[in-house]
């Protein structure tokens, strides 16, 4: 079993930046591929980005060039440094570990 537990949501204003982190409270870490998802009201749920065990990442199209996946083993956490954001990438921030365990969620909120 494995517990996550996010922090660093908030209010932040357009163009502005920042840092989700994923931790590990309690099993595993390094075994499992992370994911950061979000889902905005009314809309569906979303992959943002994703690392694996090796440190490949993905991104989705909205995220390109502005967000950028990391993870520290060590550590156990995972984080998303979102930069430039937009009132669109407005939604409930939500980690993910190897596809099976799912931390509680983080608001994140652009807005003026």
């Amino acid at each position: 079993q494995v517990q996550l537990v996010e922090s660093g949501g908030g209010l932040v204003p357009p163009g502005g930046s920042l840092r989700l982190s994923c931790t590990a409270a309690r099993g595993p870490f390094n075994i499992y591929s992370m994911a950061w998802y979000r889902q905005a009201p009314d809309e569906q749920h979303e992959l943002v980005a994703r690392i694996t065990t090796n440190g490949n990442t993905n991104y989705a199209d909205s995220a390109k060039g502005r967000f950028t996946i990391s993870r520290d083993n060590a550590k156990k956490t995972m984080y998303l440094q979102m930069n430039s954001l937009k009132p669109e990438d407005t939604a409930f921030y939500v980690c993910n570990a190897g596809g099976l365990y799912w931390g509680q969620g983080i608001q994140v909120i652009v807005s003026s």
